[in-house]
């Protein structure tokens, strides 16, 4: 299941504005960047009421797999875990996220891949 609309990043504007303004975590498998949300910017895309809402955008290179099967696997695990955690714990905290693979093989490692990613969401204190 994909993440809902009113959850997903889009536009290079954001993706610039992630990077000039975020904080970086990093972990073995993974690096978030972390910035405080900006709303004007999604104006174009006509997205409203943003401020509070977490929004997440899940890259995963060619590097990781050349296969987008694969690739897409990966993403809908990591979307998954948002899913069931965020509406359970309901923290909607006015942050956007980025979270970036690490270039490496990723066959057989979704236990480590959402355990990791489960730790960087408790360090960068987007749910507690």
């Amino acid at each position: 299941m994909a993440l809902p609309k009113q959850m997903r990043l889009k536009g290079h504007r954001t993706f610039d504005y992630i990077h000039k303004n975020s904080i970086k975590y990093h972990g073995k498998l993974m690096t978030f960047k972390v910035a405080r949300s900006n709303p004007e910017i999604l104006l174009s895309h006509k997205i409203k009421d943003s401020s509070n809402k977490l929004r997440v955008a899940i890259a995963i290179s060619k590097k990781v797999s050349k296969k987008a099967v694969e690739r897409n696997k990966l993403r809908r695990i990591l979307q998954e875990w948002l899913l069931t955690n965020i509406k359970k714990i309901n923290n909607h905290k006015p942050y956007w996220l980025l979270v970036n693979l690490k270039c490496r093989d990723y066959s057989n490692e979704n236990s480590i891949i959402l355990k990791e990613f489960q730790n960087l969401m408790f360090k960068s204190h987007l749910i507690k």
